[in-house]
């Protein structure tokens, strides 16, 4: 070991050589003059490393590679050290901490990951804490597709090309389950699935990174599959032939509610979960406005058509906070899906779904002439620019929002 103790520069690693009477294979190192335990390691083949060394309270010597000169530099280092070091005069031991690390599954920091985002614990790309709805798909593609796959591997012997490969087996089917009984949802693959599925497990990885959980991220730099957008809309025709079965399914005893919302869905072109947890306070009658405390995209105020608020105005009213209450509890209704399932299969229409009706609102609106500016305002579309941040609640915008929903409410009631 060098007798003499330097500060560690640039000038003073660039000129380290190798002392011809060292041991043959051991590493020659120069300690800093300034801050204690921080030094570099100067090895048999020239490399030239910055390290750090302490003693744990049970007065046991432990020392760790910061990084390479080359691909760190000195003032990097220094500043990494004076960290590191700094955690070691509190008392603890990073490295038995790091090593206590080592062997996490997926398994556990998946549940480390619900736990704190449900307590509010872990803030989003928002800068808010992660909402309810996310967590809700979080856990959903956790339980699905990360635990089955990947569940028991060890974080710190995953590679980018173990994740990859689960993400191949996810869109090819791997994971997919067909629903049991006549409850609960279907498991699918696809591409689509997969990808989401990934960039759930890459951020909670990241969040899990950047909250001291674990050192590294393997799913960092995973290239996601893409996968084609689904510009699915129902023509003119078909709007006629769901509202004759809507009309059909009404006097059969289909659930009102889910009849309800799957018509204020194609009035309004509002996503499913907004139109399904709907309050009544949120209405703004003489605004002809819905108020949302919390979008995919923020707080908005949304404007409606004459047909869309008047079909939330004859909701039955029973006390509840909700325009569709849930059969039972304190909830909203959710079975919107099911019941839009049953009345497409009578109307013999394919690949409906609850978003295929905002996409019908949307063409609509882009028949009648409305500019994709107007019709991004109506569907509550994020603000991509200055001007579209100066669209206001107006009577312009809303008379579009009357005559778009006013035209489809026509074609409902038309049928055959």
């Amino acid at each position: 070991m060098v007798d003499i103790m330097p500060k560690i520069s640039k000038t003073l690693v660039e000129g380290l050589k190798r002392s011809k009477d060292r041991v043959k294979g051991s590493n020659q190192i120069v300690w800093d003059s300034e801050l204690r335990g921080f030094g570099v390691s100067l090895g048999s083949q020239g490399t030239k490393s910055f390290v750090v060394q302490y003693r744990t309270p049970e007065g046991r010597t432990r020392r760790k590679v910061i990084g390479r000169f080359g691909l760190m530099t000195a003032e990097e280092a220094r500043r990494y050290a004076k960290a590191f070091l700094g955690d070691v005069a509190k008392g603890t031991d990073p490295l038995a901490e790091a090593e206590s690390q080592s062997n996490y599954t997926i398994n556990e920091i998946c549940d480390w990951y619900l736990e704190r985002a449900a307590a509010g614990k872990i803030i989003g790309r928002s800068r808010r804490p992660i909402k309810s709805s996310t967590l809700a798909m979080d856990r959903s593609r956790i339980e699905a597709h990360i635990r089955p796959l990947l569940g028991d591997r060890v974080i710190e012997r995953l590679r980018l090309g173990d994740i990859e490969a689960a993400q191949a087996e996810i869109a090819a089917g791997a994971t997919a389950k067909p629903r049991k009984g006549s409850r609960g949802g279907v498991t699918t693959g696809g591409e689509g699935v997969a990808s989401r599925s990934m960039s759930t497990l890459h951020a909670i990885l990241e969040h899990a990174v950047r909250l001291g959980e674990i050192e590294k991220n393997p799913a960092r730099g995973i290239r996601r599959l893409a996968s084609s957008p689904k510009m699915r809309w129902l023509s003119q025709a078909e709007i006629r032939s769901l509202g004759t079965a809507l009309r059909e399914a009404e006097a059969e005893f289909e659930h009102p509610k889910g009849i309800a919302v799957i018509r204020l869905s194609l009035l309004t072109g509002f996503r499913r979960l907004e139109a399904l947890s709907l309050e009544r306070s949120w209405l703004l009658e003489e605004e002809h406005a819905i108020h949302f405390a919390t979008t995919k995209t923020g707080a908005q105020r949304r404007v409606i058509g004459e047909s869309a608020q008047k079909l939330l105005l004859d909701q039955p009213n029973d006390g509840s906070k909700y325009f569709f209450p849930a059969d039972w509890g304190d909830g909203h209704f959710i079975g919107v899906v099911r019941v839009l399932d049953r009345i497409c299969a009578r109307a013999e229409l394919e690949n409906v779904t609850p978003h295929v009706l905002r996409h019908t609102f949307a063409s609509v609106a882009g028949g009648l002439g409305y500019s994709e500016l107007t019709i991004a305002a109506l569907l509550g579309h994020a603000s991509r620019g200055i001007t579209q941040r100066y669209i206001h609640i107006d009577e312009p915008l809303r008379a579009a929002a009357t005559a778009v929903s006013g035209h489809i409410a026509e074609l409902l009631n038309e049928g055959d």
